[in-house]
């Protein structure tokens, strides 16, 4: 492996890495946003879609600075409608837990780890 290769291969690990822990700081934020909606007595839809409005404006600025070292908000369109498309695969999940008897902080618990597999 040449040298290069070698610098290129430790600059995406470390790439990962931030993105890894970008990733768990806006997944902690969002969740947080969603708990205190249905704290509030807001429905998990209604909760969730709180949480994931201002959830991607968040992760959008915090990955886009952290991990990409790019802010540009002519990215924030793809980036919406990436996070429109998981928002319906979570809530589709969270209405099949709440069917099965789990509670909504539970069920938006379990939920996500599909939405970081999908992000």
């Amino acid at each position: 492996m040449s040298i290069a290769q070698k610098i290129i291969a430790r600059v995406k690990a470390r790439q990962m890495l931030r993105f890894i822990l970008v990733g768990v700081l806006n997944t902690g934020f969002s969740y947080s946003i969603y708990a205190v909606g249905v704290y509030l007595g807001l429905r998990y839809q209604v909760a969730n879609l709180v949480s994931l409005v201002i959830g991607i404006l968040f992760s959008f600025k915090t990955q886009g600075l952290l991990v990409f070292g790019n802010s540009s908000n002519r990215l924030l369109g793809r980036f919406i409608i990436s996070w429109t498309v998981i928002y319906l695969c979570v809530i589709g999940l969270i209405g099949r837990l709440l069917a099965l008897g789990i509670d909504p902080y539970t069920a938006g618990a379990l939920s996500l780890p599909v939405s970081v597999a999908l992000s």
